[in-house]
């Protein structure tokens, strides 16, 4: 008897604690290393890569969050929010999934690695993200 109370003590307890554990969805004003690279149109090459990279117009720093998956209507949970290093979680429903970090060097150059499932295969993708000029 004292036993299957201690049980559900335990399980009350674990379950009131896994509410506190859910991340924060994100929020852009919050996101300091976003908010701080420059607007204009920006070159993304895969790390390695000889070829001449993506050019996207970087009126919206989100666009760099979900890479794989574009303009798709996903949810975002913050993992790590520092002014040189973010790194958010992502679900797209049907479309998949992700973790993005992106690395700060300056407010026209940083890091990207993101990886996940995209419409069921899986993904890793490394760029370097830089700003090229105006757009």
């Amino acid at each position: 008897m004292k036993g299957l109370k201690l049980i559900k003590i335990i399980s009350a307890t674990a379950a009131v604690l896994s509410g506190f554990a859910v991340a924060a969805p994100a929020q852009t004003p919050g996101m300091a290393l976003l908010d701080g690279l420059m607007q204009g149109e920006w070159t993304l090459k895969e790390r390695g890569s000889r070829a001449p990279g993506k050019k996207v117009c970087l009126g919206n720093p989100e666009l760099l969050l979900q890479i794989q998956h574009g303009n798709a209507n996903c949810t975002r949970y913050v993992i790590e929010n520092g002014p040189k290093k973010l790194r958010v979680s992502y679900k797209c429903g049907g479309a998949g999934y992700g973790v993005t970090q992106i690395k700060h060097e300056s407010s026209s150059l940083v890091q990207i690695s993101t990886q996940g499932i995209s419409n069921g295969d899986p993904f890793t993708i490394e760029l370097e993200g830089r700003r090229t000029g105006s757009c």
